[in-house]
């Protein structure tokens, strides 16, 4: 159980990171649509740094800790922990295999949807489409995992579907009178569309897969560690899934050193002023890009924190109306986004979120032993 100092600390990080990390990211996208990679691996960069040192430990392994006789220490012994002069990773709770499945995923489909900018989607329509997981979600547990439904989840699901539909298309009539550019502009937009797809199907594979790893390898170390030990299994999984998909940017070295020469040599911004020394000045997109990467930190740590303290069901309630306050952020700070048609789908988007996530799940019956 959270106390209040916990509760206003990661509600801080959640509300203020994430919100403050999608105003940041409309406006780098904006001026640089190609800029999605670079994003990314700055963001990915910056959380493997901050994660790194808690993942280092100067203590040897249990089983290197032997007396003199060269048999194992006795139980009083054990207590000692031997010291090295060489930091060495913690040990793992999960084995690195899944990991690798994991990080595949997380960093294809991270790419994936700040590539979706480049495209003219709309921060809006971002903000409303991925938060249509739980179709996913649904269909790939009914699918793979056997689970059932009750007909208020189904429902919700529709209602969703239903909010996701009407938002995509009332942003797809804002077009060019053109018949040419409404051409260019509905093949543009429909291949962004595409993408935030194939990411929201990656997405629910990724849930399937983290929801196992929790089940076979977080839960049971969990029940054998401390309370203080248990909270640094979040740490873990956010060191990993961003520190071993640093090496997969490699791929991508080119566009990202083009963004970010073009983004250097963009308007500068003067930073300080004195008549005794010359204008220091900066590129705008650079200072965007800075505070979009410390934000998206405080963002990862702020949900992990969250992820790791409370049920799932607080989890998506709060992370819910975290995407519905940064989708009013959006309209209220750059504007001429908001319409009919648009609040309709967004509402009936947030509306069927917590008609789901309020609604129990129908336990399957336990077998009996024979």
């Amino acid at each position: 159980m959270l106390s209040l100092s916990d509760w206003i600390t990661t509600l801080t990080l959640v509300f203020g990171g994430c919100c403050s990390n999608a105003i940041t990211l409309e406006r780098i996208t904006s001026e640089y649509p190609q800029s999605g990679v670079l994003i990314t691996f700055f963001q990915f960069l910056i959380v493997s740094l901050y994660s790194l040192p808690k993942q280092f430990t100067f203590s040897e392994p249990p089983s290197h800790i032997e007396n003199v006789e060269g048999s194992k220490a006795r139980p009083s012994q054990s207590k000692l922990v031997k010291k090295t002069w060489l930091p060495r990773l913690k040990q793992r709770r999960v084995p690195l295999l899944p990991y690798f499945i994991q990080v595949a995923l997380f960093f294809v489909l991270s790419t994936l949807n700040n590539a979706a900018f480049a495209y003219h989607i709309p921060m809006t329509v971002h903000i409303i489409f991925r938060s249509g997981g739980m179709i996913v979600n649904m269909f790939l547990g009914w699918m793979l995992a056997k689970k059932r439904y009750t007909p208020r989840q189904v429902i919700s699901v529709i209602i969703v579907t239903i909010g996701i539909v009407s938002s995509t298309l009332s942003a797809s009539k804002r077009k060019s009178h053109s018949s040419d550019a409404q051409s260019t502009e509905v093949s543009l937009y429909a291949t962004g569309i595409a993408i935030l797809s194939l990411a929201l199907v990656l997405s629910g594979f990724l849930g399937l897969i983290q929801d196992w790893v929790f089940a076979h390898y977080i839960k049971p170390a969990e029940t054998k560690t401390s309370s203080t030990d248990q909270g640094s299994s979040w740490q873990e999984n956010m060191f990993y899934l961003h520190s071993l998909a640093l090496p997969l940017f490699y791929f991508s070295k080119d566009s990202i050193t083009t963004e970010f020469g073009r983004i250097a040599s963009g308007p500068a911004t003067p930073l300080a002023y004195s008549p005794f020394t010359p204008t220091i000045s900066i590129p705008a997109a650079c200072i965007h890009l800075f505070v979009n990467t410390c934000t998206q930190l405080l963002c990862v740590i702020g949900v992990n924190r969250l992820t790791g303290r409370v049920s799932s069901l607080t989890v998506t309630l709060i992370l819910t109306v975290r995407k519905a306050v940064s989708l009013l952020l959006s309209v209220a700070v750059y504007g001429g986004q908001g319409h009919i048609m648009m609040w309709a789908g967004a509402a009936l988007v947030f509306l069927g979120t917590i008609g789901y996530s309020t609604s129990k799940p129908i336990q399957t019956p336990k077998k009996k032993v024979e």
